[in-house]
């Protein structure tokens, strides 16, 4: 008789033990996540987050316990896309959307908040970009031998004698050649190193644009007019009207 009465409370103890193991109840948590489970039966692990339902490992209440109170993500309509973060050539455009209501007790995740697409930068300027600048020192500009100053011709001036406009562009030197090093001038274009370059007018348009000023902010290319095999890139950090560059400078053929 004593027993069956041990044998039956066994059994009605370890029914409570087991019960009182792998409760999802105040443990519920969306997507996977690892560290969201609950001690089960034969000190094996049960899982409280939605992921276990693809992985057949919930806990035996997580039906109840997460399912019933669950809230899924909910957000709200996609932004306008930005504009192309190149303004010549290959970029990208992003937008984004916002959560409005955050997944609880289990509830669906979030989708995908932002994209990203490609686009072509077709900026009305970007000609400009593409063009190759050639310099000079601005000493040959008062030099007689230079072509645009051959003995016995003025230079070139309105008909009043009012002198042509000029500005100063403004460069970061980020690549330079070694031939460069082959003449005193060019010597000192050298990396990292800021340049003025003066740009004259012409006397159709009366405004200074030289081929090869480039857009600000963007990597574009030069050569040294007068040394073979000097070239290489800058990027423009401003342009200046009215201005004359303060020595030693240089000039756009």
């Amino acid at each position: 008789m004593r027993g069956p009465l041990l044998w039956a409370g066994w059994l009605l103890a370890t029914g409570c033990l087991l019960g009182a193991t792998g409760s999802c109840r105040h443990r519920c948590c969306p997507g996977r996540n690892n560290a969201c489970w609950a001690p089960g039966a034969r000190r094996a692990r049960c899982y409280c987050d939605s992921y276990c339902q693809r992985t057949g490992d919930c806990c035996q209440d997580y039906p109840t316990s997460c399912r019933r109170a669950a809230v899924g993500c909910a957000v709200g309509p996609w932004g306008p896309w930005s504009g192309c973060s190149s303004p010549c050539g290959a970029g990208s455009r992003a937008r984004s959307r916002q959560v409005t209501v955050p997944p609880r007790h289990g509830g669906d995740p979030c989708p995908d908040l932002k994209q990203r697409r490609g686009c072509l930068g077709q900026h009305p300027t970007c000609g400009t970009a593409q063009e190759v600048a050639k310099i000079l020192p601005n000493s040959f500009s008062q030099n007689f031998r230079d072509p645009w100053r051959r003995a016995g011709l003025p230079p070139p001036e309105e008909p009043s004698g009012s002198p042509l406009p000029s500005s100063c562009g403004f460069f970061r030197l980020t690549q330079v050649g070694l031939p460069c090093r082959g003449r005193a001038w060019s010597r000192r274009l050298q990396r990292d190193r800021q340049v003025c370059v003066e740009c004259r007018g012409n006397l159709p348009h009366r405004r200074p644009h030289c081929t090869g000023h480039g857009l600000q902010g963007a990597r574009t290319f030069w050569v040294a007019a007068s040394v073979v095999g000097c070239q290489g890139s800058w990027v423009q950090e401003g342009l200046q009207e009215g201005c004359v560059c303060s020595p030693p400078a240089l000039i756009f053929v």
